[in-house]
């Protein structure tokens, strides 16, 4: 049976993470100078359960993935407090390969949601919530070409790192100067660019060691379970 029916279900999954997510930074930008961005966390968090929900066509499937996603989560919170490098973005990214891209945009929100009961809750939370999302839901839009090619894969877990310091960098821009300025965003990029490349390269370190053992697992899983 489906939860949900196919018609609403493409619109959710296009409009979710171009338009609805979108809205939801501009409304945390608007809110976190008084201190009311957990609104904006609870309704991120709401269209990552959403988005989840628009990738599922059979309740039994969705379980499965359910349980399968919550394993990702918790070890992807355990990877953050590693130290300096991280395996985050990397099993968010094979999460989005193996359990599909709504599912990708699911363990990367939650990740950042729960590692942050840890690292502290801000306004920053939604940004980091979106930015790992929007990583995993491309990895599972190009699951194929990612589970074919191993070079294309850990290029794209060099291109992650680099775009995830991007898309907070925008936070730190808007956060200091409450507007987001093409000289400010700029500074914020060269000031990062060693952490980023620190970053990218951990990714595609992680994923050197990740991709295969965890890859074979969860091909043998999704043929046994028809996921």
């Amino acid at each position: 049976m489906r939860i949900l029916p196919s018609p609403l279900r493409c619109i959710l999954r296009i409009g979710i993470p171009l338009l609805a997510c979108p809205l939801t930074l501009l409304f945390a930008v608007s809110q976190w100078q008084a201190d009311r961005y957990a609104v904006s966390i609870l309704l991120m968090t709401g269209l990552a359960l959403l988005l989840f929900l628009a990738g599922i066509e059979q309740r039994s499937i969705g379980t499965r993935r359910m349980i399968l996603a919550s394993i990702f989560i918790a070890l992807a919170i355990i990877g953050r407090c590693l130290p300096i490098v991280k395996p985050v973005t990397a099993l968010i990214i094979l999460a989005g390969m193996y359990l599909g891209a709504q599912s990708g945009f699911l363990v990367g929100a939650m990740t950042a949601l729960l590692s942050n009961f840890l690292y502290g809750q801000g306004p920053w939370t939604p940004f980091q919530m979106f930015a790992w999302g929007i990583l995993g839901l491309l990895a599972g839009i190009c699951a194929n070409p990612l589970r074919q090619s191993r070079l294309l894969l850990y290029g794209y877990g060099l291109l992650s790192g680099i775009l995830f310091s991007m898309m907070m960098d925008v936070w730190t821009v808007l956060w200091q100067f409450g507007t987001l300025s093409p000289d400010a965003y700029r500074a914020a990029l060269l000031t990062a660019l060693p952490w980023t490349l620190v970053y990218a390269l951990s990714n595609f370190g992680f994923l050197l060691l990740l991709a295969k053992p965890i890859g074979n697992k969860l091909a043998r899983i999704e043929k046994k379970y028809g996921l």
